[in-house]
Formats: C-alpha cells, structure tokens, sequence
C-alpha cells in the first residue's frame, strides 16, 4: 500500500518536473532563434556597401583607368585648336553630370555612363572625343544664343569699383539692367561661401583691392568688337567672336585666376581649378548666369529659365 502511495504520487511529479524543463528548452531554442533572425537581419546592412562598391567596381573599373588616363593625354580638335587636356573642363563635366568623385573613379565614370545613355550615345563611362561634342552642344544651349544690341534705355553705367581695370574708359562701364542687378545677387552670396578665398566688406560687396570676380568686361558695341579683331586679325572665332554676346550687355567677363581673358591651355586650367571657378560652376546658375565652356571667364546672363 505505501509502495502504492509513492508510486500514485511520483509519477505526476515527474510528469511536471519534465513538462517544467521542456518549457525551458523551447525558450531557449525560441530566444536562440532569435537571435540568428537578428543576426541575419543585421549582416547586409554591413556587408551592403561593400558589395555595391564591388559591382561598382566591376562594372566600370576599367572605364575609370581610362579616364584618368586620359584626363591629360588625350588629344582632340576644338575650333581648329589642338586640345591636350579635359581637365580643363572636368569642373563643368562633374557639375553637368552631377559626380562628386575624382575623375579616376569608378563613380565618376558610373555617372558620366549614365548623363551619355540620357544623351543618346554610348554609355561607356569613358570620356572621349564624341562625348566632349554632346557636352560642348549641352552647354551651348544654355547661353544667351544673340549678340543684338538691346537699346541704350536698358544700358546702365556700373561704378568703376566693380571693374577689374580701374583705369577702364568710361564708354566700357555699362551692361544691361537687369544683368547688373543680378551680378551683384551673386556677389553678395559668393561672400558667404567664398569668405577664405575672397576678401568681401561686412556688408557683402567686394572689397577695395580683391580682383576675384570683378568685371574685366561687360557691354561692347560692334564698332568697338570689329576694332579688337582688326588688333588681332589672327584671332579665331574660339579666340575672338565677330559677333559676340557682349553686344548685347548680358555677357560679363569676370576675374577667375590668372590671365584675365588668355586662351592659351595652361593659363585656362589653371583658371578652372581656383576655388572663384569652381563656385561659379555649382551656383551661377541660381542667378540666371551660364559659361561658355571655353572661356572660363565668360558668363552670359540668360534669366531664370
């Protein structure tokens, strides 16, 4: 009877003690679970990157060693002058196809792939000669495309002040109204990005002695254009318009670095690397003003398009 009793009483003490354990055993295995999910969760995150920086990679790494290649070895014609260098135009290609890398990276060259499948020509990612020509149409048909004369009415006369020659004639001060007011939009917000590189007065204008973006030309009437060429009768349409867009006092050439208007290579890459160029690239735009690309100095007014 007692051996009865312990049994009778035994059993369902085993049977809890075991159900006790299996509910351990499957939290454990729930919470070991768990944490594998998270785990799995967790690792592409980590491991995204790279691997896009791999097919990246991949895909347009040979394109990026060609391109830093010839960054300084290519050769090409642009209006009859033999061109050894896109570097003078890299800002504006990385500005147009919206890179933020070096020219010899595979971002670079991803970017440029796509701006040449949006332009209708092959999606390389490599800069060549073809390219440079959809890019040199592109920019162009952003410029003011006239050289008329807009009327003395809408002609003002600019303070010497904001003139890079302060000995300049008189007759060569003046530029269109509303161009000459959104000149000085620009400047006043160049002085609060430009404050290292520029010397600006507390309230924004440039000050006395600072040669970075003034204005070394503005309106200049045909009879004073055919009077340059006929000083410089060698000068090519790249070197000298015969009908140029300052006629119309929308046209500014502006100090950027070196020599003021010299076309020679040298003297127009190192124009286009000074920090002046570079932010009127990204921000001329905002107040209506477009480069012709081959003139780092050279802005035309257009307006808000």
């Amino acid at each position: 009877m007692k051996k009865r009793f312990i049994i009778f009483h035994a059993v369902p003490a085993a049977l809890f003690i075991g159900l006790v354990f299996s509910f351990i055993f499957v939290q454990d295995v729930t919470r070991a679970q768990g944490r594998v999910s998270r785990i799995v969760k967790v690792s592409p995150v980590i491991n995204g990157p790279s691997a896009e920086k791999a097919a990246l990679n991949a895909k347009f790494g040979i394109a990026a060693t060609e391109n830093a290649r010839s960054l300084s070895g290519l050769t090409w014609m642009v209006d009859g002058k033999l061109q050894s260098s896109w570097g003078i135009y890299e800002p504006l290609i990385a500005d147009t196809i919206g890179a933020t890398t070096e020219p010899s990276t595979p971002e670079f060259a991803a970017a440029l792939s796509k701006w040449q499948s949006s332009h209708g020509i092959d999606a390389t990612g490599i800069f060549d000669e073809s390219t440079f020509g959809t890019f040199t149409k592109y920019w162009q048909s952003l410029r003011l495309g006239r050289s008329d004369f807009p009327g003395p009415d809408k002609l003002i006369s600019a303070p010497i002040t904001d003139f890079y020659d302060l000995t300049r004639d008189a007759d060569l001060l003046q530029l269109e109204r509303e161009t000459y007011a959104a000149y000085k939009r620009m400047i006043a917000a160049a002085s609060k990005d430009l404050a290292r590189e520029v010397q600006f007065t507390k309230d924004g204008q440039l000050a006395p002695g600072e040669k970075y973006l003034r204005i070394v030309s503005a309106f200049r009437s045909q009879e004073y254009q055919d009077k340059l060429r006929a000083k410089s009768p060698g000068s090519g349409r790249a070197a000298l318009a015969l009908h140029s867009a300052h006629n119309t006092g929308q046209a500014l050439d502006l100090y950027v670095g070196g020599e003021p208007v010299a076309t020679k290579d040298p003297n127009r890459l190192l124009q286009t690397q000074t920090p002046v160029y570079k932010w009127l690239v990204k921000n001329a735009n905002k107040f209506g003003f477009y480069n012709y690309y081959y003139e780092p100095w050279h802005w035309e007014y257009v307006g808000k398009r």
